[in-house]
């Protein structure tokens, strides 16, 4: 897919787009920063990268000036000078002596002087395939590169790897440069530019994660060094108390450029943001949507409302005004406005919105200030309320005072956590919840309320009733004859970050293994579903509660259980732990995924039976494989299990072999499949369907419907039947 207008691929315009992002935080780090010395490195490569990137996406086009052989000459360049730039990189920001002859000789020898002869031979030939052949010298010396690295590392850690540190930097640098070493590798064999960009743009992306780390292992470090230091000065003799205060000093502005560098790096990206937004829309409307699209543009708008909801609280806290409260609003016209949409998801749930609203309500105050109010105390509510209830909405004045007020019927909050959750980010540092989302909706309201010289009250006791009702009490405004009231609009994408789980919607395969996913991700259930429905039977659940009772409900037993560890109510654990007891789901393999990775989480996990733990993020198709490999497993140690009990109860004294394969050749005849077969060759045995299921590890309704099907293939009504057509 290309850029409307455009020769670049909107792969290579979405890494530009986030490459921009990052060099200005990169800039900005510098600025906080000065002493560190690799910033100026980064500085210059995400520079380099974003060169290339344009030129290389855009070049060459006939739309733009200068002839074709001018463009691709260009192009070609920037594709050169950035792997020129690497060696010299990694010989100063890694400290790799041996790289020094790369650094300041190798890639002039061998990439800058074979780009030269490239640009000559392309001018007298008029052919840029014949000039390509040339760059046979870069790649092989592409390769040379990567060998000296090797031998730098060795001579670097004196052959010795066995630190985290060395291990770590090592895979993580060979894994993001060695595709950008390699981009004459890329240019000469013309792999596309969606590939060049994903390999060589992922590739840095490693490398500046592995950067980013140290940055905040340093700052870590030296925030300790600080901590401790203030703590030992406090034992000292109060003559040293200035020195003290110095060291504190220090740190708030060390805390100080730390949030500068959050906020303007959340300003930063507003743009970037916009454009990938409304370019993306542009796209839609111009060649049409898709369900990968549509995810795309949902967690794009889902960010977009993070950093503003970011960007804002930083500016409250440093007392910078966001609204214009000396407007005058019509707080009853916007709450019914809002309404209209949000009951339109709350059928979806089969919610209802009992509301009480008295018209012709004033208030003095931003109406985007409450039209964000409004919807944060609704949205909130029909997240955390339980299908099939009823939500109370209340709009009333008294008085002087307005009484807005939302009770949901949800599980409540307990009276010690009814100030934890106007704390920003109180969701992230706490229980998992399967409502994903930042923490900073009630945080907002209550700087608003706050900014309102209002109140804001909590009615919430789990022990004595089920359900949180919030109260905010307003001043109200008598409208005089001449004023009117400003203009609002209703929040149109309040349902963005509403997601319904589509793994229910599988069409079970009798001759499919069944997966199960226990997670508390919507869009992550999904996403397995919709990869691993192509081969399996697949249903999802949210939690552990969820799946406990989800699971006796599937048509058949789960061959696999692949769930998440951190999840509300019950955790995968626990979940994993309680079926661990019941005989009848105990032997079902289980997959962990979680970003949950300590040493003691995956040993509790092995220890509860699991087969598997794999740390989020993680490749889909690392996981596939994993899929594919335990279901052939197990589907082999089912048929040792069955071949061993026909073996045990056969008739010994007939020719086994024979039948056996004339049985075989029979079932082939009438189509039946694997598990068909096994099922069909019990019942001649004389095997009750209960007895088949407890072999087979699968419910009596799964085998009386494959029976059913196995009599309808064979076209017979009866057992007798069954076995003279399959001669067992």
């Amino acid at each position: 897919m290309l850029l409307p207008g455009t020769q670049m691929h909107i792969v290579t315009f979405i890494f530009v787009c986030i490459e921009i992002v990052i060099f200005f935080y990169l800039v900005i780090y510098k600025l906080a920063r000065p002493d560190i010395k690799t910033t100026p490195l980064n500085i210059f490569l995400i520079a380099l990268l974003i060169i290339y990137n344009v030129t290389g996406g855009l070049l060459p086009d006939p739309n733009l000036p200068g002839s074709k052989f001018l463009q691709e000459v260009i192009a070609y360049f920037t594709g050169f000078i950035t792997p020129c730039y690497f060696p010299y990189y990694v010989y100063k920001a890694f400290g790799l002596e041996k790289m020094k002859f790369h650094a300041y000789k190798g890639v002039y020898l061998f990439l800058i002087l074979p780009y030269f002869i490239f640009v000559i031979v392309y001018a007298i030939t008029n052919n840029l395939d014949t000039a390509k052949n040339l760059l046979i010298l870069p790649v092989l010396y592409a390769l040379w590169v990567i060998t000296s690295m090797i031998k730098a590392f060795k001579y670097k850690y004196q052959n010795d790897f066995s630190s985290n540190q060395s291990k770590e930097e090592i895979t993580v640098l060979f894994l993001s440069l060695t595709p950008w070493v390699g981009l004459p590798i890329i240019d000469y064999f013309n792999l596309g530019q969606a590939i060049e960009a994903s390999t060589t743009n992922g590739g840095f992306l490693l490398l500046l994660g592995l950067q980013v780390k140290s940055h905040i292992r340093d700052m870590r470090t030296e925030h300790e060094k600080l901590v401790d230091s203030e703590s030992r000065l406090m034992n000292w003799n109060t003559t040293l108390q200035q020195e003290v205060d110095k060291r504190t000093e220090e740190l708030e502005k060390i805390n100080e450029q730390k949030s500068n560098t959050f906020a303007n790096l959340a300003h930063e990206t507003k743009t970037p943001l916009t454009l990938i937004n409304n370019y993306l829309e542009e796209y839609i409307n111009t060649k049409g949507n898709s369900e990968q699209l549509s995810v795309v543009k949902k967690n794009i708008e889902k960010l977009s409302t993070d950093i503003v909801n970011f960007f804002d609280l930083e500016r409250y806290n440093k007392g910078i005004a966001i609204y214009n409260h000396e407007q005058v609003s019509d707080f009853s016209e916007i709450l019914n406005d809002n309404l209209v949409l949000f009951k339109e998801y709350s059928k979806k749930r089969d919610i209802e919105l009992h509301e009480t609203i008295e018209n012709n309500v004033f208030i003095k105050a931003d109406p985007v200030s409450i039209n964000r109010l409004v919807n944060n105390l609704i949205e909130n509510a029909i997240k955390f309320s339980e299908d099939n209830c009823i939500i109370e909405i209340l709009l009333r004045s008294q008085d002087e005072e307005i009484i807005f007020s939302v009770k949901d019927c949800g599980i409540g909050i307990p009276s010690e956590m009814h100030k934890k959750v106007f704390e920003p980010y109180y969701q992230i540092t706490n229980d998992k919840k399967s409502i994903q989302g930042m923490g900073l909706g009630l945080p907002i309201v209550k700087k608003i309320v706050q900014d309102l010289n209002s109140e804001i009250q909590i009615d919430s006791d789990p022990k004595k009733h089920p359900g949180t009702k919030i109260t905010l009490i307003l001043t109200k405004h008598i409208k005089l004859e001449n004023e009117i009231a400003a203009p609002h609009a209703p929040n149109s994408n309040v349902f963005k970050n509403f997601e319904e789980v589509r793994a229910t919607e599988t069409i079970f395969h009798s001759n499919r293994s069944t997966i199960f996913i226990v997670e508390d991700n919507i869009s992550m259930v999904n996403y397995l579903s919709k990869k691993l429905q192509e081969k399996y039977n697949v249903y999802g659940a949210l939690n552990g509660n969820e799946a406990l009772k989800k699971i006796k409900t599937l048509p058949t037993l789960p061959d696999l259980i692949i769930s998440d560890v951190m999840m509300d109510k019950v955790d995968g654990f626990t979940f994993a732990r309680i079926l661990s007891q019941d005989p009848a789901f105990n032997h079902i393999p289980f997959i962990f995924v979680s970003a949950k990775s300590t040493k003691d989480d995956k040993l509790q996990g092995l220890k509860l039976g699991a087969i598997d733990f794999i740390q989020k993020p993680f490749a889909i198709s690392e996981l596939t494989q994993k899929i594919d490999s335990i279901l052939i497993n197990a589907g082999k140690q089912k048929q040792a299990v069955i071949s061993s009990a026909l073996t045990l109860l056969g008739k010994e004294n007939q020719p086994v072999k024979n039948i056996e394969n004339t049985f075989d050749q029979n079932c082939k005849l009438y189509s039946l499949t694997a598990r068909e077969k096994d099922i069909a060759k019990l019942i001649c045995k004389g095997y009750k369907y209960k007895d088949i299921g407890e072999t087979l590890f699968i419910a009596e309704r799964t085998v009386t419907k494959h029976a059913q099907n196995i009599f309808e293939k064979i076209g017979v009504s009866n057992k007798i039947e069954l076995i003279n057509k399959l001669e067992y």
